[in-house]
């Protein structure tokens, strides 16, 4: 998990997020190097990108315009990635203004603008260019503005109290880390865990937004950062991700494995809620193993918003770890499909989320949108796949 703002992996809205939903199970999976991370980008042509010709690309063009949209407010010289590699601002601001040229729906137009305006870059982490995708959603919940016997678990608005703090505004080498807390005496203090919250240590401050009827679903959306609460009445309440009590972000599928009760191969969101299900008396003290804690906010829109701002885009959308890759990149993605037997993914992307699980140069949690369908197709993704930036035609990262 949008939980993916990217937000851990709690984005900075998704904290994504940001990030998907194998938060769940991204510690138990992810690969161990011997050397740190580095991204590591091989310049090559269109024709070396797996199914590029198929994909209808103008369907990523409101993707990308959107995150156009948030770059434009932006001080041309500032740096527009991580590194010197990916220019400024000021080398991505031409390319948006020609996106925005481009007619609508225009199949040819599009394709034609992306080649005649990128150049893709293989990325890969010191050069090993298979990585793990995995996918989230935009969870759907029932729920009511008032506390009842039916809708007893609370949904909280960020605390007024609650500091975050962004440790890459410090110093360079903590770029991408964060923590929150509370200032007392002059020091910045942890902030209440999962189970003090859960158990009511903020009820007395009546930060509640609004009221569901699962602890297990209200669970899953602080892990996706983001959702839909369909009230009584029939009307729909988005919320976004709007803070996180600081605390580590604890994987409780690692735990499930760890006790033996799932295995690395069968561990997936379906897994891991029909083992809470079918031990209802321990789901609480499970949860619980994981002390970190989202606070949300009612947001307007079409959409979902991602790490950059704008609103994702189903299966055009992509968590990334923006210590390597800059938010508002186009990336060539091709994965293995979820579905068995299914057509690699093999589709352009803009990466507009971020996530505390979604770590390494070559990592993406792809957005599935919202529904069963997308919750399914997510929960099961877990993916190898390698990934390639598009990057302004001026620009010669890989020097």
């Amino acid at each position: 998990m949008v939980a993916r703002s990217g937000l851990n992996r709690l984005p900075d809205h998704f904290l994504a997020l940001t990030a998907g939903l194998f938060l769940l199970v991204v510690a138990a999976c992810a690969p161990v190097t011997e050397k740190p991370d580095q991204l590591t980008l091989k310049p090559v042509g269109y024709a070396d990108l797996p199914g590029w010709q198929a994909d209808s690309l103008a369907e990523v063009m409101p993707a990308l315009l959107k995150s156009c949209d948030r770059l434009k407010p932006q001080p041309p010289a500032r740096n527009f990635g991580p590194d010197e590699r990916f220019g400024t601002i000021g080398d991505w601001l031409p390319v948006c203004e020609t996106a925005r040229a481009v007619p609508a729906g225009d199949a040819t137009a599009v394709r034609t603008f992306f080649e005649s305006n990128f150049r893709p870059y293989r990325a890969g982490n010191n050069g090993a260019p298979e990585g793990l995708f995995t996918g989230y959603y935009e969870a759907e919940l029932r729920g009511a503005l008032q506390r009842s016997a039916r809708y007893p678990v609370p949904l909280h608005r960020r605390p007024d109290d609650l500091v975050m703090v962004d440790l890459g505004q410090f110093r360079d080498e903590l770029k991408g880390q964060r923590i929150a807390g509370r200032v007392v005496g002059g020091n910045l203090k942890p902030y209440e865990d999962r189970k003090a919250i859960v158990e009511g240590a903020l009820d007395p401050r009546k930060l509640e937004i609004v009221w569901v009827d699962d602890p297990v679903d209200a669970f899953f959306l602080q892990i996706q950062g983001s959702g839909r609460v369909t009230l009584e009445d029939g009307r729909v309440m988005r919320l976004g991700y709007a803070g996180q009590n600081g605390h580590p972000y604890v994987a409780i599928g690692r735990e499930l494995i760890a006790r033996g009760a799932l295995t690395r191969e069968n561990v997936s969101m379906q897994s891991i809620r029909a083992w809470l299900a079918a031990n209802p008396g321990e789901a609480a003290a499970l949860m619980n193993t994981n002390p970190s804690y989202v606070f949300f906010r009612e947001l307007p829109g079409d959409g979902p918003l991602g790490a950059q701002g704008a609103a994702l885009t189903p299966l055009r959308s992509l968590a990334v770890d923006r210590r390597f890759v800059p938010l508002g990149t186009p990336v060539w993605l091709d994965a293995q499909h979820p579905d068995a037997g299914a057509e690699r993914l093999r589709r352009l992307v803009v990466a507009q989320d971020v996530g505390g699980a979604i770590r390494g140069p070559v990592r993406g949690d792809l957005f599935w949108g919202h529904g069963d369908a997308a919750a399914d197709r997510a929960g099961r993704m877990k993916s190898s796949g390698q990934y390639y930036l598009l990057l302004p035609k001026g620009l010669a990262p890989a020097s």
